[in-house]
C-alpha cells in the first residue's frame, strides 16, 4: 500500500478547524499529517501555501498554537511538524524536540536547512527517536544521494522538480529514484506538484506522495463553509489515495 502524506497550514482559519480537518483527513486516506507552521517567508512554498501562511499569521497564529493543535491530533494520526528553521531556532532545538516527543509528534520537516547543517542536529533527533526528514532533489548526483540518505529516517522527501511548491512542473524522476533505491531501503515519497491529476504518474517507482497546495487551495476558497472545506479536502485525499494504489 503506497502512502499519502497531507500538508495543511496550522491555524488557518483557526485552531479548532485545524484539529477537525486533521482528524478527518486521518479517516480519509491520509497516513501522515504534515502540520505546517505559518512563517512570514516560506521560501520553498508557492503562492497558495504562502497565502495560507499569511492569513494564519494575520489571524493571530502564535507558535504555542502548534503545541495545542498537536496535543489533540498527534495521538490519533502520525504527525510531523513542517516549518522553517528560524522559528525552531528561536524556540531552541532541544526544547522543541522535547516538546515534540512529549506530544507524540514523530519528526520535523525543515526545507531551508541543507544536509550539511542538519548534521549538527542529528544526535538531538536520534536520542529522542525523532525523524529529521531528508530531502533529495533531481539535481543531486549519486555520490551526494548516497551520503544524504545514509541516515534517513521514516521517509525520504523527493522534490519532484527544482522550484517552489504548487508550480506544476514535471521532471523524469526515474533516474533519481533508481539512485536512491540503490543506497537505502528507506521509503521515498514524492512531493511538489502532486494533485489528483498528477499523483498516479508521480508515484511511479516511489512509495508514496506528499500533497500540499491542492489541499490548501481548497482551504483558501472563501465561497466554501468550513464544513464544505473539510468535506472537499477529504474527497480529494480519498481520490489520491485510490489513484496511487491502482
Amino acid at each position: 500500500m503506497k502512502k499519502l502524506v497531507a500538508y495543511i497550514t496550522a491555524g488557518y482559519p483557526d485552531k479548532n478547524f485545524t484539529v477537525d480537518l486533521a482528524l478527518a483527513l486521518g479517516e480519509n486516506g491520509v497516513d501522515t499529517l504534515e502540520l505546517g507552521i505559518p512563517f512570514s517567508d516560506p521560501v520553498a512554498d508557492g503562492p497558495v501555501i504562502e497565502a495560507a501562511n499569511q492569513r494564519a499569521l494575520e489571524a493571530g497564529f502564535r507558535f504555542a498554537d502548534i503545541l495545542d493543535i498537536s496535543a489533540s491530533i498527534a495521538p490519533k494520526i502520525d504527525t510531523l511538524w513542517m516549518g522553517y528553521f528560524n522559528p525552531f531556532y528561536q524556540y531552541g532545538m532541544e526544547a522543541l524536540l522535547d516538546q515534540a516527543k512529549t506530544l507524540g509528534v514523530n519528526g520535523l520537516i525543515i526545507p531551508d536547512v541543507p544536509y550539511e547543517e542538519a548534521k549538527n542536529y542529528h544526535n538531538l533527533f536520534e536520542s529522542r527517536g525523532l525523524a529529521n526528514i531528508t530531502f533529495v532533489a533531481p539535481t543531486d548526483g549519486e555520490a551526494r544521494i548516497a551520503t544524504i540518505t545514509a541516515e534517513a529516517r521514516k521517509f525520504i522527501y523527493l522534490v519532484a522538480y527544482a522550484g517552489i511548491t504548487g508550480s506544476g512542473k514535471a521532471e523524469d524522476l526515474a533516474p533519481t529514484l533508481a539512485m536512491i533505491k540503490r543506497h537505502t531501503q528507506t521509503p521515498v515519497y514524492v512531493g511538489f506538484g502532486v494533485n489528483e491529476k498528477t499523483a498516479k504518474e508521480k508515484v511511479q517507482g516511489a512509495d508514496g506522495v506528499i500533497v500540499g497546495s491542492a489541499i490548501v487551495n481548497l482551504l483558501l476558497d472563501d465561497t466554501l463553509s468550513n464544513t464544505q472545506k473539510i468535506a472537499q479536502c477529504c474527497a480529494l485525499t480519498r481520490t489520491i489515495k485510490s489513484l496511487i494504489n491502482e
